[in-house]
C-alpha cells in the first residue's frame, strides 16, 4: 500500500511539471517490460504447479512457509515467496519457488500443531516443521489433513 501512495504521489508531481512525451515514453516502456517479465515468471510456476497435479486431484490451498534463518526478507512484490505448502485432495506438496521439494499423500502423513508451528511426519520420520502465514494456517492445515485421512 505505501509503495501505491508513494507511485501515485510521484505521479501527481509529474503531472505538476508537465515533462515532454519523449521523457514519458521510455520510463512507460521500461515498467511494461519489468511487469511483464515477472508477470511470465509467476504464470510459469503456477503452470509447473498446474502440471504436477493427477487427474481429478483439486488444489485446496497455498500456504507460505517463514524460511527457517533470518537472513531471508520478505520477496519482491514481483516473486512469489520463496517456500510454499501446497493441499490438495490427495496430499501435502512443498515448493521452493517452482520446483517440488516434496509430496506426500494423506495417509501417509501426520500432522500436529507445536504452538505456531506445524509439524509434518512421513513414515516416522520428520518431513518438516514450519511457520506457516497467514496467522491461523496451522489450524487449517489441521483441519484438512484430518478431513482427507492424515493421522
Amino acid at each position: 500500500m505505501t509503495a501505491l501512495f508513494a507511485a501515485a504521489t510521484a505521479a501527481a508531481r509529474l503531472a505538476e511539471v508537465a515533462p515532454p512525451w519523449w521523457v514519458l515514453a521510455p520510463a512507460a516502456v521500461l515498467v511494461a517490460a519489468l511487469g511483464g517479465r515477472a508477470g511470465a515468471r509467476l504464470g510459469r510456476e503456477d503452470a509447473t504447479r498446474a502440471e504436477a497435479l493427477e487427474p481429478g486431484e483439486i488444489a485446496i490451498g497455498t500456504y507460505t512457509v517463514r524460511p527457517p534463518y533470518a537472513d531471508h526478507g520478505p520477496p519482491p512484490p514481483y516473486e512469489s515467496p520463496q517456500y510454499q505448502l501446497r493441499l490438495t485432495t490427495r496430499g501435502m506438496q512443498m515448493w521452493e519457488r517452482a520446483v517440488m521439494l516434496w509430496s506426500h499423500p494423506w495417509p501417509e502423513l501426520r500432522v500436529a500443531a507445536d504452538g505456531p508451528r506445524l509439524r509434518v511426519h512421513h513414515e516416522g520420520r520428520e518431513a518438516g516443521v514450519m511457520l506457516l502465514e497467514p496467522a491461523g494456517a496451522v489450524q487449517e492445515v489441521l483441519t484438512i489433513g484430518r478431513r482427507y485421512g492424515a493421522g
